[in-house]
């Protein structure tokens, strides 16, 4: 099992967000998750994953976009969304996904 599967496979939400250095979205993203975390804490896990030194986990999630943020709990792919999304929407969806 690679460390990726390892990550997702939690019995807690785990927000995955699909990113570039070079993408103005994104780096708006940023600081968005990072209130996400500090509102939510240890209740879910945030990883930050860059499409272009991680092509091969782009391609099996079939990441077209950048910012695309996924959902997981249990390994298993609860919601996606690419674009940026204001906190409180971030947050009422990984609350319904619990």
């Amino acid at each position: 099992m690679s460390k990726f599967s390892e990550l997702i496979n939690k019995d807690k939400p785990v927000l995955v967000d699909f990113y570039a250095e070079w993408c103005g979205p994104c780096k708006m993203m940023s600081p968005i998750l990072k209130q996400v975390k500090e509102s939510l804490g240890e209740s879910v896990s945030i990883i930050k994953v860059d499409v272009d030194k991680n092509q091969s986990l782009a391609t099996k999630y079939q990441v077209r976009g950048v910012p695309t943020l996924v959902l997981f709990k249990n390994g298993k792919q609860l919601w996606r969304q690419s674009g940026v999304l204001q906190k409180d929407e971030i947050i009422s969806i990984i609350n319904s996904n619990r």
